[in-house]
């Protein structure tokens, strides 16, 4: 397929079989659950269904994500969707942004217009980008792998066809969280020629340091690392055991139920982002159900599982990080990384904790995250050698 533009239109019949089944719910009977220790509070989850019935508006949701334009083509034999907006500066560099799980494309929606027309914001039209959205094999809108394999190493492989075969960029930018964090990586690290430079939001689980078994190699500040990654693990790293063993068994219940969907994902939103609180102060419940409803319409949520299974069996090992590499953490994310590990690993020349925000970064904080983004993209487009 040769690049086509695509455009979200769900049908009827799908918008009306999620409202008969939201109707038809079959609700578990009420346990203590304080401070959603076991799991999605009930109370929250039933309040954002009834808004989900009978308030939210997935045509006006599927028109704000229609404003930008999407395409689909073949990389491979896999039918990508992305969206690409062009950058309104003189110098416009490509940046290719890749989300995670449980989110999607939808991570970076907000962030688009602050990227490719910073002048319009007051910022400086040298900083603008043409940006590039694709959604992960197997998540929402792009199809979903036919064979195994497809780990984070192999859709870095995708992104670099796309960018070069389909859009003909010769070098560009990638940033990533999540998810799209290891496939940033691996393009760096298998295509150094063709990155200009990286930016990320976290560095995943560092293995190494988890399985070590000598502790005596570690420093302090590893040993806190690893005890606080085993905690996490222990109490949090449920849906990563499912999802890297048996995906395919929660999957049916996932894609039968909506609710079930639901208090899947929004567990995540409510833990990672950091808020113990009312989600209105991180997300708009509107952005939390079209991030839902992305999964449901396109019934993907056991195929972007499929892509932990994928990474925990044969994914190649991740060596040292030459492209000029940028850290923006957001102190509300899971397991914050080692500095000293991530600067023996990676080339980094640009470090920084944000004031606020969570695992869900441009999401929650789109000025925050796109000001640190042109800081340090501002700094490669000054040395031409790398460009």
């Amino acid at each position: 397929m040769s690049i086509e533009k695509f455009s979200i239109n769900i049908p009827d019949n799908i918008l009306e079989d999620l409202q008969s089944r939201l109707q038809k719910s079959k609700w578990p009977g009420e346990i203590i659950n304080p401070d959603w220790e076991r799991g999605t509070d009930q109370d929250y989850l039933k309040s954002l269904i009834s808004y989900w019935q009978n308030d939210y508006d997935w045509r006006a949701q599927e028109s704000n994500l229609n404003k930008y334009p999407q395409f689909k083509c073949t990389v491979d034999d896999i039918d990508i969707h992305f969206i690409h907006v062009k950058g309104k500066g003189p110098n416009s560099i490509p940046v290719i942004l890749t989300h995670g799980w449980p989110d999607s494309f939808l991570r970076y929606h907000k962030i688009i217009p602050l990227l490719t027309d910073p002048a319009s914001f007051g910022g400086d039209p040298n900083d603008s980008f043409d940006v590039v959205i694709p959604s992960l094999p197997g998540f929402g809108f792009s199809s979903a792998p036919k064979s195994s394999g497809y780990n984070n190493s192999r859709i870095a492989d995708l992104w670099v066809k796309l960018m070069t075969e389909k859009l003909n960029y010769t070098k560009f930018a990638a940033a990533g969280g999540d998810i799209g964090s290891g496939v940033t990586r691996y393009m760096a690290l298998n295509y150094p020629e063709l990155l200009i430079g990286i930016h990320l939001t976290d560095v995943g689980i560092i293995r190494e340091i988890l399985t070590s078994a000598n502790e005596s190699n570690l420093t302090p500040e590893e040993l806190e690392y690893k005890k606080t990654a085993q905690q996490w693990i222990a109490g949090e790293g449920g849906y990563m055991n499912i999802q890297s063993t048996k995906p395919q068994t929660v999957a049916y219940g996932l894609s039968d139920s909506p609710i079930g969907l639901a208090a899947w994902i929004i567990e995540k939103f409510r833990s990672w982002s950091g808020n113990t609180g009312d989600f209105k102060d991180k997300f708009s419940v509107d952005d939390l159900l079209t991030n839902i409803m992305i999964y449901w319409v396109t019934n993907t949520i056991a195929s972007s599982a499929q892509i932990y299974y994928e990474n925990t069996h044969g994914l190649p090992p991740m060596n040292k990080i030459t492209v000029p590499t940028a850290i923006a953490l957001f102190p509300d994310d899971i397991l914050l990384p080692v500095k000293s590990w991530v600067e023996r690993n990676l080339n980094v020349s640009h470090w920084k904790v944000l004031p606020r925000g969570g695992h869900f970064t441009a999401m929650e904080e789109p000025k925050l995250f796109a000001e640190d983004f042109q800081l340090f993209f501002k700094s490669i487009r000054s040395n031409s050698s790398i460009i």
